[in-house]
């Protein structure tokens, strides 16, 4: 195990600072508040709290051992994610076999790739080689019904929960000059998407009435959304010292994540919709399933990593 990045260090206790001061809020309020009409959102809010500490444990645990964590951490999170998509939506005994080879050969080869730091193979594989792959085999198994609906589920699975949710460990390979390559620029994309993706459900509690896509998604609102991404941002400028970043690409660069998992968050909903289901799983209590929680993510990490690298790596 290597010596701790103190920067890193003081990030996570600012996180657990965060999660006290919020469960002492949450447990405030639970007795405060009595009208009955309050009280399932009060559950939701104090369970969501109770999931974060489960997950900012094991969060913390996979970046102590390093980058081997991460990547297994987030390889884990990728296959439970595909499941979830997987189990929502239709499939044909003609379809098991590709989706074995999407859950056992695609998923742990792109992060295979990311261990070994082969950026240029991992970019392609499965937007090109899966690509291909998939529907190549289902023509294989000779079974013709709504193929193109089969096979573009299952590549838009293989994208989204696996090629997209990995671009967030990818960040471990990163060599930004003059900027130690740990944890912290990982650290620092989870912290600001999470924090917008509750912020807008706080605010959106608080003070939201003007819907944005209320088939899609009813619990978002413009206040919560407007709420949410401006205190994100501006908890993700004062936190420019953990990054390559000056202040002020801070500001945009955590607008940019902010924006993107709201995006993401979005979609991911039209998909529930539908499916005709409220949530993608029941694994997090209190937050639905992985899919549910690591839907913004999905779609921030890869932007915001070629944003750094593009930028940041000579």
């Amino acid at each position: 195990m290597k010596k701790l990045d103190p920067q890193l260090v003081w990030a996570f206790l600012g996180v657990l600072g965060l999660l006290a001061v919020s469960s002492l809020i949450g447990w405030m309020i639970k007795l405060a508040v009595k009208k009955p009409e309050t009280q399932a959102a009060i559950r939701n809010l104090n369970a969501r709290i109770g999931a974060w500490w489960v997950m900012s444990a094991i969060f913390s645990l996979t970046l102590l051992v390093g980058p081997v964590g991460s990547l297994v951490l987030f390889g884990i999170l990728s296959l439970l994610a595909l499941r979830e998509y997987v189990t929502l939506l239709p499939s044909r005994r003609a379809d098991h076999r590709t989706l074995f080879w999407s859950f056992f050969i695609f998923t742990p080869l792109q992060y295979l790739l990311i261990g070994i730091h082969w950026y240029g193979m991992f970019a392609i594989l499965i937007p090109v080689y899966a690509f291909l792959f998939v529907p190549t085999r289902l023509a294989i198994a000779g079974d013709t019904e709504s193929f193109l609906s089969r096979a573009s589920t299952i590549q838009w699975g293989l994208m989204v929960c696996v090629y997209c949710l990995s671009y967030a460990p990818a960040l471990l390979m990163l060599n930004i000059p003059g900027y130690a390559p740990d944890a912290k620029l990982l650290l620092y994309l989870v912290l600001v998407d999470q924090l917008s993706d509750v912020l807008q459900y706080v605010w959106g509690k608080l003070l939201g009435k003007h819907k944005i896509a209320p088939v899609v998604s009813p619990n978002k609102t413009w206040e919560g959304f407007i709420g949410g991404v401006a205190t994100a941002t501006l908890v993700g400028t004062a936190l420019w010292w953990m990054t390559p970043f000056r202040p002020r690409v801070a500001a945009l660069v955590s607008l940019l994540i902010a924006l993107m998992g709201f995006a993401g968050g979005l979609t991911m909903s039209a998909i529930k919709r539908d499916r005709g289901v409220k949530d993608y799983g029941t694994l997090i209590r209190g937050h639905g399933g992985i899919l549910d929680r690591m839907d913004s993510m999905c779609f921030a990490a890869p932007i915001f990593f070629h944003l750094v690298r593009y930028f940041y790596v000579r």
